[in-house]
């Protein structure tokens, strides 16, 4: 965890500085005010669609501004910037002497299993450009190794779709779904058709998240038609799944609870949420699945650092994380095949060496930003 007292002394100095530096490619601040107008026009000039609120003003909510990030890459700069301007404190992050970050990982937290560690304490919980703070000591290396598209795996899993399935072992669901639908030639690459695989990945990601038509048309920006014509697809694409979901929905309903495969059990409510209900099976057997993941690498000799939702975060000697990353993988393709009977999920890795660091993409810009002004103040 390199350089944190160096950005907690400074950071309070550039935030002005980082302000200009940031919006010199948006135009969107006027001194440190966030200028909604401003920001409505930049996002009409590059067509991107913005989720809206009952009353027609833009949803400028911190979790908006993530999930259009994720979709709109050229968005995370100014998401970075709101978010450290209204919520960052560096001095709450959980630093001990030894420069490594440790906070209660608050296990079980969530009705979905979980873990719940603080925002504020846990690296991995603010503005992900702090994560460039991650460095592993002279020789060694950690590595950050995450499920791919978990939710969707688990959904091809556990409901037994077989087209699902096939789609998730292509490699890219998205892509897959449109050729299954038809809505693409079956040669179709993500270069070749980029807008329809964009599409139905937005669609892939609603019915994740239960998005209705309407939501769903204004995250990508078309008429609620062509929204309900996409979920239609995907009803039609894949109906044992949607045979499961809705089995999982009417038993929660009918007897007021729903478990995962260890278990896990969340009561069910009067006023409870169908959507949410929808997606409990997903987010809690991912949940069993990452701790089953720790227990098998933790017993295996593995450095667990960190659980990060459906990810894990391992240290091992310079010379020997390559070793240790194969087989935390396996270990994670196990957890995935016991929790899901026998259905495998993917899972990619990235490794960083002394004296790199962890960097996420989406914070990449805004960390260069925030080191280059304060080794100006610096000199």
């Amino acid at each position: 965890m390199g350089s944190v007292a160096a950005k907690r002394a400074g950071w309070n100095a550039i935030q002005g500085r980082l302000i200009a530096s940031i919006d010199r490619a948006y135009g969107i601040y006027d001194g440190r005010t966030f200028k909604t107008d401003r920001f409505a026009a930049w996002l009409a000039a590059r067509g991107i669609p913005w989720p809206g609120l009952p009353s027609g003003a833009l949803d400028l909510t911190e979790d908006t501004f993530r999930q259009m990030a994720r979709c709109h890459p050229e968005v995370a700069p100014i998401s970075e910037l709101r978010y450290a301007l209204s919520q960052l404190r560096l001095s709450d992050l959980a630093v001990g002497t030894d420069g490594r970050n440790r906070c209660l990982l608050s296990a079980f937290a969530a009705r979905t299993g979980r873990n719940q560690p603080s925002n504020s304490k846990f690296i991995f919980g603010p503005s992900v450009w702090l994560r460039g703070l991650i460095q592993p000591p002279p020789g060694q290396a950690v590595a950050y190794l995450d499920y791919e598209q978990q939710e969707f795996g688990i959904a091809a899993g556990l409901s037994c779709d077989k087209a699902m399935q096939a789609a998730y072992a292509s490699g890219d669901p998205y892509l897959a779904f449109a050729k299954q639908a038809q809505a693409v030639p079956l040669d179709a690459t993500k270069a070749s058709h980029k807008q329809q695989r964009d599409l139905f990945k937005a669609c892939v990601l609603a019915v994740q998240y239960g998005m209705g038509p309407q939501s769903l048309a204004e995250r990508i920006g078309q008429p609620e038609y062509q929204a309900r014509e996409l979920l239609r697809l995907h009803q039609d694409t894949y109906p044992t799944y949607w045979k499961w979901s809705d089995a999982a929905i009417n038993h929660a309903m009918l007897r007021c609870w729903l478990h995962t495969v260890f278990g896990w059990r969340v009561h069910i409510g009067p006023n409870a949420n169908p959507r949410s209900l929808a997606n409990f099976p997903m987010q809690a057997n991912g949940a069993e699945m990452l701790r089953l993941a720790c227990c098998l690498a933790t017993e295996r000799g593995i450095r667990v650092c960190a659980p990060v939702h459906d990810a894990l975060l391992i240290e091992a000697p310079a010379d020997e994380i390559d070793e240790a990353v194969a087989d935390t993988q396996a270990l994670m393709g196990e957890a995935s095949r016991i929790v899901l009977d026998r259905f495998a999920l993917r899972t990619e890795a990235k490794v960083v060496r002394h004296p790199g660091r962890y960097m996420d993409a989406r914070g990449e810009r805004f960390w260069r930003e925030v080191t280059s002004i304060l080794d100006s103040l610096s000199r």
